[in-house]
């Protein structure tokens, strides 16, 4: 019997990339999942290769989305992987609309679902995890606009969760997952790696070759299902190629 059987999993941003590497490992854990993304298509393309696989075609950057995705399917484990590519230009070149375009996706998508949890749309026990990125530990590339500030504030934003949960008396967690390293073969890795390999003037496979202890898509997923056991102690974790660690 899986690790998540029996329980509902709804992974925002889970139709490709490493959303659904999530989706796909909660799904083998034994959860019933919810896979929640604008695109149709990749939604699609996703219950053609896993039918047993529940989709839903939403915006998460809507008010209204979080009541929405809920009434789909009530999760004990809510994924909130939602995000926007960084931009790719250095700053002079920038408009604002590029330079905060994470944090119009991935911090408000974080921030709408993590109020609606904390209004008490979530049923006690209920744990959410927010997947953040290393640049919110190193700073990033400078031509990544707002991206490190947007992946830093979510782990900010779990920690101001939990910490309102405690107050209010809600049996719920919140977690950030910070994957550490940028991955090839998703669509925000892949575009990271073409922008700072063209900022620093070198191949992207001499880009990828300077990395060490690189996680995959599936080293995330498997870590998220080791946070949803809710049995770690802490808000903040990172994921890198050698397992799941407290961040420091």
């Amino acid at each position: 019997m899986g690790s998540l059987q029996g329980q509902n999993v709804v992974v925002v941003g889970g139709s490709r990339g490493v959303g659904r590497s999530i989706v796909e490992a909660a799904f083998s854990e034994g959860a019933t999942v919810l896979a929640v993304a604008r695109s149709a298509a990749d939604l699609k393309q996703l219950s053609w290769e896993h039918p047993r696989v529940k989709t839903l075609a939403a915006d998460a950057t809507q008010e209204a989305t979080p009541n929405a995705v809920f009434a789909a399917l009530q999760p004990d484990v809510l994924v909130i992987c939602a995000g926007a590519l960084a931009p790719s230009a250095p700053i002079p070149e920038q408009s604002w609309e590029d330079f905060s375009a994470n944090w119009d996706m991935d911090v408000k998508a974080s921030f709408l679902f993590c109020k609606a949890a904390l209004q008490g749309r979530l049923k006690p026990g209920s744990r959410v995890v927010l997947i953040s990125s290393g640049a919110a530990l190193s700073g990033g590339p400078p031509n990544s606009g707002g991206y490190s500030g947007a992946k830093r504030m979510q782990m900010f934003l779990a920690g101001h969760c939990q910490k309102e949960a405690d107050q209010l008396g809600l049996d719920l967690r919140f977690m950030a997952l910070v994957p550490m390293r940028i991955m090839a073969g998703t669509g925000v890795g892949q575009g990271g790696i073409d922008g700072i390999s063209t900022y620093l003037g070198i191949s992207p496979a001499d880009f990828l070759a300077s990395m060490t202890d690189v996680q995959t898509p599936a080293d995330v997923g498997r870590a998220v299902v080791t946070l949803a056991d809710g049995k770690l102690q802490g808000v903040s974790f990172t994921v890198s190629g050698s397992g799941l660690a407290a961040a420091a």
